[in-house]
């Protein structure tokens, strides 16, 4: 296992601003984050040129990519873009959301489906982020997902289950899905708080993974807009290092 940053981190700021910044957090390794609504970094962009964003991002940053995590739902046009630029960037991991809660099972199996095809043409990993208001806020159905769509994974956000409608229900059933894991620390009534007052057992999760022979990325994960900006440099300085003392 190794330790990552997502850029969701500085996702108030340009992404070249955000390497920057991961960079002088002591940082190798980043999660690229990309939501469509943002002026950070788009899907649409990444995906409509890869050759003109490996360039870019050969240009402007030597942090090892991970992973690339979609804040919303794309298409099948923009996921087969995605993946040509993660096979150009030598990551193999993408990570995109469930549908709501409400959309029917069989509707959710065919879309998920049709991204698995799409990745493995290009030999990249498909996973879904475990998240309240979305189809894998139960962990249950998180999995029933991954059974019926095959090689399907999941992107586990603990925090989620922690702070959730499921909280009180087991999620050690998810842990055999795991594709990517995404990490800050948070308690039953708050999805992010600072390191060191949430109820996120680190140790067991790792210990958890181990045991299912993951060896991917922790990803460092923060909503930039539930920290104050003077705040975030220390807090992302002290989940990595508490991540290094477990690893």
């Amino acid at each position: 296992m190794f330790i990552a940053a997502s850029s969701r981190c500085f996702s108030d700021l340009k992404f070249e601003e955000a390497c920057r910044n991961i960079v002088g957090l002591d940082y190798d390794r980043i999660d690229i984050w990309l939501d469509e609504t943002s002026n950070h970094l788009t899907p649409s962009e990444v995906a409509s040129n890869p050759e003109a964003f490996l360039l870019r991002y050969r240009d402007l940053s030597r942090l090892t990519p991970v992973a690339f995590t979609v804040a919303h739902d794309i298409d099948n046009e923009t996921m087969a873009g995605l993946c040509t630029t993660a096979k150009l960037l030598r990551t193999t991991q993408i990570t995109v959301p469930s549908s709501p809660i409400g959309t029917p099972f069989n509707s959710e199996i065919d879309r998920l489906k049709q991204f698995v095809s799409i990745g493995n043409e290009a030999g990249i990993r498909i996973s879904i982020h475990t998240k309240s208001g979305q189809l894998t806020e139960d962990p249950h159905t998180a999995v029933e997902l991954c059974q019926s769509v095959r090689g399907l994974g999941l992107s586990l956000d603990p925090s989620y289950y922690i702070c959730g409608s499921h909280s009180d229900a087991s999620w050690d059933q998810v842990f055999p899905y795991v594709y990517h894991t995404l990490l800050r620390d948070s308690t039953d009534k708050q999805v992010q708080v600072q390191v060191g007052l949430g109820e996120v057992d680190y140790a067991r999760i790792i210990q958890l993974l181990a045991r299912e022979n993951y060896n991917r990325a922790l990803s460092v994960d923060f909503d930039h807009a539930q920290m104050d900006d003077e705040m975030r440099a220390l807090e992302m300085r002290k989940l990595r290092l508490l991540l290094e003392t477990l690893l």
